[in-house]
């Protein structure tokens, strides 16, 4: 098994815990980091802007994205245009399409034409990829996020699909292919083995990693002691 140092695919931390952030910013296989929405209400952020830029300021020569967060496109525009101003190091993440399922294939080529570094986010299926590589090529650089994550949630093994993103982004050099919520530790090396760039990761998985390379005989022993000694408190009886 390769160690983290050895992987060729770079793993971005994917948070909105200032605090975890700036820890993981200390490792040097963190290559970038990625923020969502989402991530940002559960850790209570309030002031999008200021915990942007505070970021950014702490963090100031690794990528980051940052997403906008309107549904209608001229407002899309707007918000990515002020996010890129930000900091040179700014990636604008982009919804692959709004609520209603309209396309943002024109805000994404009129964008990254004009020289915005985007992370167009949300994919799914291999048509989407397609359409975005479409309209990113030839522009500013880009990354690609496919949620290979919610994909194996349906049932459907996101390693072939993901290895055909991959082939699919050669039509593109400027853009790398993110394989995006991940739900174990072995996606990290699942995405390295297909050649995809970049690997989201959340701070949870990534405190896995000390168990790299653990003898499979000692970790067997240690569920079987972490079992007893939860019994042994829980005071059960029988």
């Amino acid at each position: 098994m390769k160690s983290v140092e050895q992987l060729s695919v770079k793993i971005f931390a994917d948070g909105a815990d200032l605090p975890g952030m700036l820890q993981l910013y200390r490792k040097s296989y963190i290559k970038g980091f990625t923020t969502n929405p989402t991530l940002m209400r559960k850790a209570g952020i309030a002031d999008y802007r200021g915990f942007a830029r505070e970021v950014l300021a702490a963090i100031p020569d690794r990528p980051i994205s940052f997403e906008v967060f309107s549904d209608e496109f001229c407002e899309m525009e707007r918000q990515a245009r002020e996010i890129a101003s930000w900091a040179e190091n700014v990636y604008v993440k982009i919804p692959v399409t709004n609520t209603r399922g309209e396309s943002a294939g024109a805000l994404v080529k009129r964008l990254s034409h004009a020289g915005v570094k985007l992370n167009v986010t949300a994919l799914l299926p291999l048509e989407q990829v397609r359409e975005i590589v479409d309209c990113v090529g030839g522009g500013a650089p880009a990354c690609i996020s496919v949620f290979a994550g919610r994909m194996a949630d349906t049932g459907v093994d996101p390693v072939p699909m993901m290895a055909e993103a991959v082939k699919i982004l050669r039509a593109a050099p400027n853009a790398e292919l993110i394989w995006a919520s991940p739900r174990e530790l072995l996606n990290i090396f699942q995405a390295d083995a297909i050649g995809c760039h970049i690997i989201t990761v959340t701070h949870d998985i990534l405190k896995k990693l000390s168990l790299l390379g653990r003898d499979l005989h000692e970790y067997s022993l240690d569920t079987v002691k972490m079992f007893h000694t939860d019994a042994a408190q829980a005071g059960f009886t029988l």
